[in-house]
């Protein structure tokens, strides 16, 4: 079986009903749940959450809730790994056996099923534990500046002061959209940020974190000039 797991709790607190809240007229949610259903990979697409609310929403978009997390996985310091794994043991316990899982964040209204397609191809034809999309940084870090102890410039790593852009090293960050995993070896790892996670490299302009209200709406422009008929 292939499983998608979209973890949503229901306490945010920068961002009130975060995960259902309406981001361009539909709730955040139903993004990530199209973009499971659409990608054609998924035998199951379910919603991890402590939400009766949540739940309901879920729901009307086409996922499943087989069951409600507990509240001890549901705090601001519970990470999406423990979040995977207590689902994953679930099923387990169901004598219900999961070949591969793909963790779908709740608040990522830019991906794509062609991503999750590729990073479901990635993931088999690597022989990797893991793979998840990555986009790269829109300055080179290694330029990067600190404001020191006395409130002054200072370049954190000094010795590419004088290093040609081009001449750095290229780097990437999560783009913080889903995560695939190859069930038994990640039993064994416990998390998708492994030694043997394969990259799924994605444009900049299709990524963007959302903390904050702010986030949310940088979030909202960019979406409308994405969908700019």
């Amino acid at each position: 079986m292939i499983l998608a797991i979209i973890p949503a709790r229901g306490g945010s607190k920068r961002i009130p009903h975060k995960n259902i809240k309406l981001f361009m007229g539909k709730p955040i949610i139903s993004y990530s749940i199209n973009a499971a259903k659409k990608s054609g990979l998924f035998d199951k697409i379910i919603v991890s959450t402590d939400s009766k609310e949540i739940a309901q929403v879920a729901e009307k978009c086409g996922a499943e809730i087989p069951f409600f997390r507990p509240a001890e996985l549901s705090d601001d310091f519970t990470g999406t790994d423990e979040v995977i794994l207590h689902a994953l043991n679930w099923f387990i316990k169901k004598d219900i056996n999961i070949d591969y899982v793909c963790c779908i964040y709740a608040t990522a209204p830019f991906v794509k099923s062609e991503y999750i397609r590729d990073g479901f191809e990635v993931l088999r034809n690597t022989g990797s534990t893991s793979s998840f999309p990555v986009t790269t940084y829109p300055y080179p870090i290694f330029r990067s500046l600190k404001i020191n102890s006395s409130g002054k410039l200072q370049m954190l790593w000094p010795e590419h002061l004088e290093t040609r852009s081009q001449d750095l090293v290229e780097v990437y960050h999560d783009a913080g959209q889903f995560y695939w995993a190859d069930v038994k070896k990640y039993l064994v790892e416990k998390r998708f940020l492994s030694e043997s996670a394969a990259p799924v490299v994605i444009p900049r302009y299709l990524v963007q974190d959302i903390d904050t209200i702010e986030d949310w709406e940088r979030a909202e422009i960019m979406f409308q000039v994405l969908h700019k008929q």
